[in-house]
């Protein structure tokens, strides 16, 4: 049998399940009454929407069918599906089951987009009875790469860029451009005087003309039609353009044995070769009168433990250069060149290194603050020690204590002096090794090394007197005051006080009771 006898076949087939619908008595079955039921349908067939790859099925409810049938049509294309339980279409995806009752029920495994349209429950009464309902296949967005431009979009500064993306799916998808960092898309005319910024642009092509180093990066089409998943695709603008080098410090001081960081910044697309450059001395010696001078390249500098050099990333197209200069000498000292180089051109930028001569800082701190740390345990302050290092307690000088014994000893507050040495006029000086000159500048220990500090300490008026016992000229004792002097008085005047008024003897300024 050729192919001519399967299609014949089919027909034949087809024209006798028509027959059967339309007639509904057949053989061994009786003639419906009036007095008989009449099927109906309990439920209306449902519309549905399903997502393309899922599986769906239609349920016909239909009661007092008696010897009528039920059959499955797709009504666009007219073709019968299934009579009963009996399947006609030759489809896999298709099948028919009955619970035995009346429910009918037609499954569609696996939807495709073809499946959609609408479907017919039928009864083969005459008339003929029936129900409809429709099936809408919705498919996800999908990119379609082969009619969508490459994945880079390469042009010169000043160029065009142009950027497509193709997308499909059922309903229709629509397609938006965003950039991947949030930054607005700025769409230019070709004079590049007229632009226009937005966060997203629609439609399938994106035309970027004029474009800057700042339109570099990544962009976004998303297409999307309600029907989730949502899909995108990543396009890479680049930009070339000859390199740039900013200096923001171009004259840096740093003293003798500190470490140092010299800066450029580069703007460079394609990626640049970055070096450091050392200047010679001759050169050093030509430029020294122009500080601001950009050097010519000299000895290129290696990475090892003298010089460090790392860089960072700023943008896409930017960066930072670093230099460190370790543990600085005096043939450190001079001018730096930053240079950068693509396949487009090269550029250079200068820094110049100076010493940085630092001044000792010198203190004032008043005597009562002095007298306080004192009081707390605080080391002795002594000339030619630091002005931050504890004194040892076994390197301390003891402390000086005058005191006058008259028939007993006056209280040890009496005679409790700070035990800070101090030079003339009242002034003491802390530090290392510092030596004062008639212009007020400090010599020494302290003009080599900044670090050191020289701390100046000033007797404050403020504070009370401290009396101490003197002897006179024939032997006798009197106390006086390191504050004010008062007039001397005979021994046998303060005998009597003294047991009585001990603090009247610290506070008094000067004494003119008569003696008794």
């Amino acid at each position: 049998m050729g192919p001519w006898w399967e299609g014949a076949k089919a027909g034949l087939w087809t024209a006798v399940l028509c027959a059967v619908l339309a007639a509904p008595i057949t053989i061994g079955q009786h003639n419906p009454t009036d007095s008989e039921l009449q099927p109906e349908f309990l439920a209306e067939l449902e519309n549905l929407t399903v997502v393309q790859g899922r599986d769906v099925y239609f349920t016909c409810v239909v009661n007092h069918l008696g010897a009528y049938k039920v059959a499955w049509i797709k009504s666009d294309s007219k073709a019968i599906l299934a009579i009963h339980n009996h399947m006609v279409a030759h489809n896999p995806r298709l099948s028919v089951t009955h619970n035995g009752h009346n429910t009918w029920k037609l499954h569609i495994e696996n939807v495709q987009k073809n499946d959609s349209g609408t479907y017919m429950c039928q009864i083969n009464t005459d008339p003929m009875r029936s129900q409809m309902g429709n099936l809408e296949v919705v498919i996800p967005p999908d990119i379609l790469n082969e009619e969508s431009s490459g994945e880079d979009g390469v042009a010169l500064e000043g160029g065009s860029v142009r950027l497509r993306c193709k997308a499909t799916g059922v309903p229709p998808p629509s397609v938006t451009w965003r950039r991947e960092d949030g930054r607005p898309i700025v769409l230019r005319q070709e004079s590049g005087r007229e632009k226009q910024a937005a966060r997203t642009f629609d439609g399938e092509t994106l035309q970027l003309t004029n474009v800057q180093r700042t339109d570099m990066g990544a962009y976004l089409c998303i297409a999307s039609n309600a029907v989730p998943p949502a899909v995108s695709k990543r396009f890479i603008v680049h930009v070339h353009f000859h390199p740039l080098i900013k200096v923001v410090n171009q004259l840096v001081a740093a003293p003798l044995g500190s470490d140092v960081i010299l800066q450029c910044y580069v703007e460079a697309s394609p990626k640049a070769m970055n070096s450091w450059y050392k200047e010679s001395d001759e050169k050093s010696e030509v430029k020294k009168q122009d500080l601001f001078a950009i050097p010519h390249a000299g000895e290129k500098l290696v990475e090892g433990t003298k010089y460090i050099m790392s860089e960072g990333m700023m943008t896409d197209y930017s960066l930072r250069m670093n230099l460190t200069i370790r543990g600085l000498e005096k043939r450190d000292y001079g001018g730096y060149v930053c240079a950068s180089v693509n396949a487009l051109g090269k550029v250079e930028g200068g820094v110049r290194l100076q010493e940085l001569h630092l001044t000792p800082k010198t203190t004032i701190v008043p005597a009562s603050s002095r007298h306080h740390e004192g009081q707390g345990g605080k080391a002795s302050r002594k000339k030619g020690s630091s002005a931050h290092q504890r004194i040892p307690e076994h390197q301390r000088r003891p402390r000086k204590k005058q005191q006058a014994k008259i028939n007993g000893a006056l209280d040890d507050d009496d005679s409790d002096e700070d035990s800070d040495e101090e030079g003339e006029d009242g002034v003491m000086w802390v530090g290392n090794e510092a030596t004062t000159h008639p212009s007020g500048g400090l010599s020494g220990a302290n003009r080599a090394d900044p670090s050191r500090t020289v701390e100046t300490i000033m007797v404050a008026t403020s504070r009370p007197p401290s009396w101490v016992m003197q002897h006179n000229g024939n032997g006798a004792t009197t106390p006086t005051s390191s504050a004010t002097p008062g007039p001397s008085l005979p021994l046998a005047c303060w005998l009597p006080l003294v047991p009585l008024l001990s603090g009247i003897l610290r506070s008094a300024q000067a004494c003119h009771m008569p003696c008794l």
